[in-house]
């Protein structure tokens, strides 16, 4: 295990580095060097490295921002999971990630034409009647170009950037490597989850890795929005399409931040703004799959306010059960109830031993009457959300990433609504999807599905019930029948009962040590040193030295 973590980093030297010179740039190197991480660096060849001076003018939040964009894809992907934890990591650096830009110089058209031919397995004009050259997007991941298939379809094609899962899997070989170091030389680190976190990034890089899982995306995204005529969600060429190959409808629209062609075109903002925010509450409070990242460059508007969200790589899902939670949360904010929301965080599972539950009543009716009887066109929800990150922070409230990536949602769109129209009140909009949501658990259909869920549950327990009691009975009758217990902490207590016990044995040996020497030293028994009996003297001597050690060991464990 150690030679191939040798061999990785061997490997992966030439980025280890790279890593460390943008983080020492950015007054990072103290917490490598914590890291024992230059002993890594010096493999190879001596090297030395400075601090860059002349960073006073940024915040700790912004250095890590800047360097996380200059890493490249996977630390940028990093900071938006980290994003996702405001009760992991400060609010202000929460805030700061969520500014995180993923954009890079395009890749040349040479390599876009081997990948599509490669990937689809004919050439670029057998398969398209037309293929600009030139991208009309550019990412860390891949790129975008305009085309027009055989049919004469007009699409658009996100290509895969070269190298990039080789790249992804180097940067996330090392994050593991250094998590490890981290834990190992940090241990106060053990609190952020870094673990947990590259976990959380392997598998999110899993899912935009492959184009395939975006198109379904996209089609799940069609299917719950296939009757509201204000939507437009784009086709999906699926004979053109590969897990490196996306080939989607072109979209002919505007981007939602270039007002003066919306308004030049006679286009309604503030009907889009209402489109656009319905669509979002939708996909959030009743299809529970919604887009993660609904900013300005992600939503174009087409002909008759029409809203065409883009990019569908990552996408929140809320289950069944995080529904429900969160449906019984909203009613108890909406009535006001702290103590019931402390009863939905604890039922799931959310808060620790270690929270205070009257602090925490006391903050949360703080925070509820903040904003009691407000007129809603004056209530901002970014604020709302805000304080909720810094009381979930507070409290060590362990909510789920994709309750975090939905408030995230919420506050991102919220500033698109305002681009639109500054009168734009998003909480207006909101109530009535937060009412439906809320009376949710009383639909008949949910209903039914409990009902269903408790009936299945109830037979699973009835069926195999008969059987269980027959072979307890049977082993009962033959004496066979045995349990085991289990004594929480049980050998801590006997190992500190051995320590005592040992302690007791010492100081009997050397009681009698001590009882036996004076005894021997009344008695004319030789050999003699300076006139006193040898035996005598040595029984002393190991006595003492006995008793010093027991002395030493005591005031070692700390218990006197």
């Amino acid at each position: 295990m150690r030679l191939s973590r040798i061999d990785r980093r061997y490997r992966h030297l030439k980025r280890y580095r790279g890593i460390a010179r943008v983080l020492i740039k950015y007054g990072f190197g103290h917490i490598l060097s914590r890291m024992r991480v230059f002993a890594i660096l010096r493999m190879g060849r001596k090297i030395v490295y400075r601090e860059r001076p002349k960073l006073e003018e940024l915040n700790y939040a912004q250095r890590i921002r800047f360097a996380l964009e200059e890493l490249g894809p996977t630390f940028v992907k990093l900071g938006q999971v980290l994003s996702t934890r405001p009760f992991l990591i400060p609010l202000e650096l929460v805030i700061e990630l969520t500014k995180l830009q993923d954009e890079v110089a395009p890749f040349p058209f040479e390599k876009v034409k081997y990948i599509v031919e490669h990937e689809l397995k004919a050439s670029l004009d057998r398969l398209f009647y037309e293929f600009g050259e030139n991208p009309i997007a550019s990412a860390s991941l891949s790129q975008v170009h305009k085309a027009k298939t055989i049919k004469g379809d007009e699409v658009v094609v996100k290509i895969q950037r070269p190298g990039i899962k080789r790249i992804i899997d180097t940067d996330m070989e090392i994050l593991k490597d250094l998590v490890n170091l981290l834990l190992r030389y940090i241990p106060e680190s053990r609190q952020y989850d870094p673990k947990g976190m590259v976990e959380e990034l392997a598998k999110t890089f899993r899912r935009e890795i492959d184009f395939k899982n975006e198109g379904r995306n996209i089609e799940i995204f069609a299917s719950n929005f296939r009757d509201d005529q204000t939507v437009f969600v784009p086709r999906v060429f699926w004979d053109l399409t590969t897990s490196k190959v996306l080939t989607m409808e072109y979209i002919h629209g505007i981007k939602v931040s270039n007002i003066a062609e919306i308004e030049r075109r006679g286009l309604d903002r503030k009907i889009i703004a209402k489109n656009a925010g319905r669509a979002v509450f939708k996909q959030i409070f009743i299809d529970g799959f919604f887009h993660a990242d609904p900013h300005p460059g992600n939503l174009f508007i087409m002909e008759n306010n029409v809203v065409a969200p883009l990019d569908f790589g990552m996408m929140g899902r809320l289950s069944e059960s995080l529904m429900d939670e969160l449906s019984e949360l909203m009613i108890n904010v909406v009535t006001w109830n702290p103590r019931g929301i402390i009863k939905v965080y604890q039922k799931a599972g959310v808060v620790t031993e270690k929270t205070n539950l009257k602090a925490l009543e006391s903050d949360l009716t703080e925070f509820l009457y903040r904003y009691h009887k407000i007129p809603l066109a004056r209530i901002d929800m970014k604020s709302i959300i805000d304080d909720a990150f810094e009381l979930i922070h507070k409290h060590d409230i362990q909510v789920q990433s994709e309750l975090m990536l939905f408030g995230k949602a919420i506050v991102t769109y919220e500033e698109v609504g305002k681009i639109l129209d500054p009168d734009y009140d998003l909480v207006t909009e909101l109530i009535p999807f937060v009412k439906k949501l809320s009376g949710r658990k009383y639909q008949p259909k949910i209903i039914l599905r409990d009902i269903v869920t408790v009936l299945q549950d109830f037979r699973d327990f009835l069926v195999p019930l008969p059987f269980d009691l027959q072979r307890i009975i049977q082993k009962l009758t033959r004496g066979e029948f045995k349990f085991s217990l289990e004594h929480m902490r049980l050998e801590e207590f006997m190992l500190q009962m051995e320590r005592s016990s040992n302690r007791i044995s010492f100081s009997l040996i050397i009681a009698a040590l001590i009882v036996g020497s004076s005894l021997i030293m009344r008695l004319e028994i030789g050999p003699f040193i300076l006139g006193y009996p040898f035996l005598g003297i040595m029984g002393y001597l190991f006595a003492g030295i006995l008793g010093v050690w027991l002395v030493i060991a005591i005031l070692k464990s700390g218990r006197i």
